[in-house]
């Protein structure tokens, strides 16, 4: 069975996405000074570990626009091209960028069935509302956040009043920048059985 990894960039004081126009540094360009290329190192390889992607509608759009028609020579474009895409949506019909799947209906059955098609890693990049779902649903196998030490103060932020987690600390990594990886395994129904005595 395929392990479902999300991934999110995070201010201190839980900020994911930040409204305003991306030259809003305390909007939504927060993160950009903070990105150093081992985190574009950390990013390829866990890119490079998965047999898929799966993706919101808003972030798949937005991928879209940035790799489909990049350069040739551009690797992140290359590997964003080759991998498998996974979109879910109840509205996009044509996902128009190669190797895209949408997967519309029901989101719990879509991801399972995806998740049993295989045994390596699906990534789940971006997709606030999409993560959010699957941490509802206890899909989410681990969840992977790079905190950037900056307050925003304002944005939209991961963890609302109606998204529950339990998480285990499995890794923890400081890049130069100051931008702290914090690893964890999502505690799902099963694991917190496994844990009772």
């Amino acid at each position: 069975m395929r392990k479902l990894v999300a991934g999110q960039f995070m201010s201190l004081d839980g900020v994911v996405e930040g409204p305003g126009p991306a030259d809003d540094f305390e909007a939504a360009g927060w993160s950009t000074p903070y990105f150093v290329p081992e985190i574009g190192q950390y990013i390829g390889a866990s890119g490079a570990a998965a047999d898929g992607l799966l993706l919101g509608r808003v972030t798949h759009q937005a991928f879209r626009a940035a790799f489909a028609h990049a350069p040739a020579g551009d690797p992140a474009a290359a590997m964003m091209n080759a991998i498998p895409k996974y979109v879910i949506s109840t509205t996009l019909t044509d996902p128009d960028w190669v190797n895209s799947t949408v997967l519309g209906g029901d989101m719990v059955e879509a991801v399972t069935r995806l998740k049993a098609g295989g045994n390596r890693t699906l990534n789940v990049s971006g997709s606030i509302t999409l993560v959010q779902s699957l941490l509802r649903h206890g899909l989410l196998d681990q969840l992977d956040l790079l905190v950037h030490p900056v307050v925003v103060g304002r944005g939209r932020r991961l963890f609302e009043a109606d998204v529950p987690a339990r998480l285990d600390l499995r890794e923890t990594r400081t890049f130069s920048s100051g931008v702290v990886l914090m690893s964890y395994r999502v505690r799902t129904d099963e694991h917190l059985k496994a844990t009772i005595p």
